[in-house]
């Protein structure tokens, strides 16, 4: 089997093509603002990607070939890599970023929601650069093949084969009969959610730029902020509570929205996922926040208990925003957000991370482990409600798991010749691959990855787009089995 070029180069000229469209509403900002050096920059890029796309989709045709799982694969990341190279073009051509590398790197963390930064003054960047970089946030959210076929519904690929190879956790639900469909309204339930903060937001005293760029954030789970202090920038808590709700409510699975739609809350609140979700975020927020009061840290009990929540919320949905800087809490409560970074959100969210159903399933398995040691005459299965998880999912769950470990093993193994602490070696490793954004030490909440190699940062760019593709879809183009058409 073979890899089916023609479809693969169509879908590039048609990424081209949105990405084109996508920088217009940035090219409008640097207008609003009067940055017409930054103007000039984005149609520069602009231009191209049309002219590449219109290329490239008059000379590959849609082909009788259909696509298979593989070119999936390939289609969605070079989908990733291909929008971060390009998205950087604005940021370097106009000087906001002067190294391409770092140009690359701060894309990437957009695209993929991660949200970790080269930028030690963000406020020095010209605001439609800002805006931009946000806005790749809101982009790389739902997916961007998702967005294609939300807005290009007959492209002629396989939707849903190779939207299922770019969006995270183990399954991709459709929610309608025809994959399209199930874009637009999974984009739907998006676009009322970045309404509703934007307006709530607005409620409360942000303008409306700063209201739409902590949005994208928000949404998308990615953190950018058009302020070096992140969240803490605004000292309202009203500020912070909306955002802390919208971060919750996109850390879910979108899916579920249409549960709650269709068969009312009750049905929804049964997912085994949401409820350990749940769970986590309210017992982590009163552990911590305890532990902040018991230490001083703290005084005033609304603060204390806004906080904690606040960066519980930000960490596990991997959106990354701060109002304080966790990194000199104490160490129970850091090791607790530490173990949050290795959670994640929910499946089929904007998040990322392992994923709380994975999290859990594992644990079923480790207490049938621990059973079948005690009983071993006995038949164990793992359930997820009334349902058995069938053993082939529990497997790729389980190796899932397994090759996480190993990718933050042999990435933290290449970091580590920067001669970096060993807190902020292993958190950069987590904290890019999870799409997290910040980590410990030198790459706090407060800090940056400035200091970091040029090789270091395309290591780290490239951790951002596997963990945001489920490393699979990524790591599988490095096999030799994929590319020998002997192979099946």
């Amino acid at each position: 089997m073979t890899v089916n070029f023609n479809g693969v180069i169509r879908m590039m000229g048609i990424l081209f093509l949105v990405l084109g469209f996508c920088l217009i509403p940035s090219l409008i900002v640097a207008l609003v603002f009067h940055e017409m050096l930054a103007f000039k920059c984005f149609v520069f890029t602009i231009l191209p990607c049309f002219a590449i796309g219109f290329i490239l989709i008059k000379l590959f045709r849609p082909s009788l070939i259909k696509l298979k799982a593989r070119d999936g694969f390939l289609i969605v990341s070079l989908c990733w890599l291909v929008a971060s190279l390009i998205g950087a073009f604005p940021l370097w051509f106009s000087g906001a970023i002067p190294n391409y590398i770092d140009a690359f790197f701060e894309t990437c963390s957009g695209f993929s929601t991660t949200g970790s930064s080269i930028l030690a003054d963000i406020e020095a960047l010209p605001k439609s650069m800002l805006f931009w970089r946000s806005f790749t946030h809101w982009l790389g959210g739902m997916g961007i093949i998702v967005f294609a076929m939300a807005l290009l519904p007959s492209i002629g690929v396989g939707g849903q084969l190779i939207a299922s190879a770019e969006t995270p956790g183990p399954t991709l639900d459709k929610v309608a009969p025809r994959f399209s469909d199930t874009a637009r309204r999974l984009y739907l339930v998006y676009l009322f959610f970045t309404i509703l903060e934007t307006l709530l937001l607005l409620l409360g005293g942000m303008n409306l730029y700063d209201s739409l760029v902590h949005t994208f954030g928000t949404v998308g789970t990615g953190g950018f902020s058009s302020y070096g202090d992140s969240v803490a920038h605004f000292s309202s808590p009203y500020l912070q509570w909306v955002i802390t709700i919208f971060m919750l409510l996109c850390g879910i699975n979108f899916n579920l929205y249409f549960v709650l739609a269709r068969r009312g809350l009750k049905s929804m609140i049964r997912d085994s996922e949401l409820k350990l979700y749940l769970l986590i975020i309210l017992s982590v927020s009163a552990l911590i926040a305890i532990n902040l009061f018991a230490t001083g840290v703290f005084h005033d009990l609304e603060e204390g208990i806004r906080t904690a929540v606040f960066q519980v919320v930000s960490i596990i949905t991997t959106t990354g925003y701060a109002t304080a800087d966790y990194d000199i809490w104490p160490t129970f409560s850091k090791m607790l957000i530490f173990l949050l970074m290795l959670v994640g959100a929910c499946s089929s969210s904007t998040g990322g991370g392992v994923k709380v159903i994975r999290v859990l399933i594992s644990l079923k398995l480790i207490r049938r482990g621990v059973s079948l040691k005690l009983h071993p005459r006995r038949v164990v299965t793992v359930t997820l409600g009334r349902k058995e998880v069938p053993q082939e999912v529990s497997t790729n769950i389980a190796n899932f798991v397994f090759f996480y470990i190993f990718v933050v093993f042999m990435g933290s193994f290449i970091i580590s010749f920067n001669g970096f602490d060993l807190m902020t070696t292993i958190s950069s490793v987590i904290t890019c691959l999870g799409n997290i954004g910040p980590g410990f030490s030198l790459i706090g909440p407060v800090m940056n990855f400035s200091e970091f190699s040029g090789f270091s940062k395309l290591i780290l760019s490239l951790l951002m787009i596997a963990g945001r593709l489920e490393l699979f879809t990524f790591f599988m183009l490095f096999s030799p089995h994929y590319w020998n058409s002997n192979k099946s």
